[in-house]
């Protein structure tokens, strides 16, 4: 059954204005902030061969390198509620300077415990920027232009990773672990002062012209766009986990060859994060999109999951670069959908909540599908992801193709 969703809030009060350079100057820095988060928290596992390779066994590096994403997981919706509080700015200058200093303290230390402690705080920075850099392109850009506007603040995570990858490993290799943290620290550094000088916290009505009413209560709208992300986000985290592993074991691939591979899904996915905001921005509906990429994921991993296990390859290896672009392209429509539907007073942490199912669901899949492929292969897990898809279509709210507010 249909469940009625409630009326979109404006974020920016009516009759704001700031200059439209200036609000893709903010874009540009809110790209930027969450670029070095996904620096911070998805780079440090490329420490792994240096870590082992200095004696240290892989189960304690593997927990050394997941606590950013700890920090990250536990410290969202704290950071949510402090944005719906007092804005984004704060938000976006404190967490990278927490992310520098913890960078910079790391550099120096030679304890792993101490270590461990500094990549925690790194990841409680990193959180900050999620809700906040979302809340700015909510608050600031008109709703025929959020979308694409969301869809080219989601490439940060890619462009995190691919410039993770391309530094932090060789700073580990030439200069140690410690040092290697530098490069975060640098960036958040940056980050922070470009934040400082160039956010502008979107005006937002006076609490006296609002309810502020929870948005939680009373209708399942925002819950189902949490449970569909949720569902969503496993199709994302089995592919971009587990395709380098199965491209060289289960194909034959070099390392390199399969690398190159994986970067190229990674730009293509950006690219596809934003065609999907763009697309949501034309047809006025975050939730028709978000419906259709839920269809194609489900299809797309099946046909993965049949292609891979009948040993196709000519049509699984493109199947997979397909997988890569269409498992990540609802990201976006679901956070710029929270953010309208929440409201200017609890989107923040309607947001936090948001990153929180995600990230914790991403931090299962290794684990829980690990255990599954060496029981049955790869093809079973592909279509266990296609599966927890096609759960989430009926979930998919409705009535959201209203006109956006």
């Amino acid at each position: 059954m249909a469940h009625s969703s409630p009326t979109a809030v404006p974020i920016a009060a009516p009759g704001a204005q700031i200059s439209p350079a200036h609000r893709w100057l903010m874009l540009a820095f809110g790209v930027f902030a969450q670029t070095t988060s996904a620096i911070f928290v998805h780079g440090v596992p490329f420490l792994l061969p240096a870590l082992t390779a200095g004696g240290m066994s892989l189960p304690t590096a593997g927990l050394l390198v997941a606590m950013p994403t700890i920090g990250l997981c536990c410290t969202l919706i704290a950071w949510g509620y402090l944005v719906d509080r007092v804005g984004e700015r704060i938000a976006l200058v404190a967490g990278p300077l927490i992310m520098c200093a913890a960078g910079a303290a790391a550099a120096f230390t030679t304890s792993y415990p101490a270590l461990g402690v500094l990549l925690f705080l790194g990841g409680v920075g990193a959180a900050s920027t999620n809700g906040a850099s979302g809340r700015v392109i909510v608050g600031w850009f008109p709703p025929d232009r959020r979308g694409l506007a969301m869809g080219i603040r989601q490439t940060g995570q890619p462009l995190g990773v691919g410039i993770a990858a391309m530094s932090i490993p060789l700073v580990a290799d030439r200069f140690g672990v410690a040092p290697a943290l530098t490069v975060p620290a640098i960036l958040a550094g940056l980050a922070a002062v470009c934040c400082l000088l160039g956010i502008v916290d979107p005006p937002r009505p006076a609490r006296a012209q609002s309810s502020g009413a929870n948005p939680y209560r009373g209708s399942s709208t925002l819950w189902r766009i949490h449970g569909v992300s949720i569902l969503l986000v496993v199709p994302q985290a089995t592919v971009w986990t587990f395709a380098l592993l199965w491209l060289h074991r289960d194909l034959g691939w070099s390392l390199a060859g399969a690398g190159a591979l994986v970067t190229g899904t990674q730009i293509l996915g950006a690219l596809g994060r934003i065609g999907a905001g763009a697309w949501s921005d034309r047809v006025g509906s975050r939730m028709v999109p978000l419906r259709q990429v839920a269809v194609a994921a489900v299809a797309t991993m099946a046909l993965l999951g049949l292609t891979s296990w009948t040993h196709w390859w000519w049509a699984a290896v493109p199947l997979l670069v397909v997988a890569s672009v269409v498992t990540v392209s609802d990201n976006g429509l679901a956070f710029t959908a929270i953010a309208e539907r929440a409201g200017p007073f609890w989107s923040g942490r309607g947001l936090g909540i948001q990153n929180t199912g995600q990230n914790l669901t991403v931090a299962a899949v290794p684990p829980v599908f690990g255990a599954l492929i060496t029981a049955t292969g790869f093809p079973a897990v592909y279509l266990a992801a296609a599966a927890l898809a096609a759960v989430a279509i009926p979930l998919v709210p409705v009535a959201s193709e209203k006109p956006l507010e």
